[in-house]
């Protein structure tokens, strides 16, 4: 063997490539995800979002005038959901895309999105991406664990983005 270093080197190159394809093609590498919203398949950047200040994440609202009930209750837990935030609001802007029947609320009001889902809950980065969709579940305690998933990412991207 000390003879032979050449084989040393080849058998350390080729022994964790080996194993690297084996762990893909038998599929060893854990597929669950820590995140609880739905990445979206298709990407969904906001034209109009540059043309305003943001803050780091946005949850957003989707809200479209066809929307009645679903979203007159998603626009109730959104003001929960503010609360909920405590010490972190002033690092997370709130959002309705579309327009409701309320003239006094306290968030922005951009336009409908006609590609995303009503009464849908989004994450929105800084630059204006829909990043993660929280879908609206017509059972109230569905519901509610959908948004204490949100709330779970949030406070997750928010301490990511705190320690890069």
């Amino acid at each position: 063997m000390k003879n032979n270093p050449l084989l040393i080197f080849i058998g350390c190159c080729l022994v964790p490539l080996i194993l690297a394809y084996l762990a893909l093609k038998l599929e060893w590498i854990p597929s669950a995800s820590s995140n609880k919203g739905e990445f979206l398949t298709q990407e969904i950047k906001l034209q109009y979002w540059e043309k305003t200040e943001h803050k780091q994440w946005t949850i957003a609202l989707n809200h479209p005038a066809q929307c009645q009930q679903a979203c007159a209750q998603q626009l109730q837990a959104l003001e929960n959901l503010y609360i909920a935030l405590g010490k972190n609001q002033g690092k997370v802007d709130v959002a309705i895309l579309g327009q409701t029947q309320q003239k006094e609320l306290p968030w922005r009001q951009l336009p409908e999105v006609d590609v995303l889902q009503p009464a849908s809950l989004y994450l929105i980065d800084h630059m204006g991406l829909v990043v993660l969709q929280y879908p609206y579940h017509s059972e109230p305690q569905q519901n509610r664990l959908t948004q204490k998933g949100l709330l779970k990412d949030l406070k997750k991207l928010l301490n990511y983005s705190r320690s890069s």
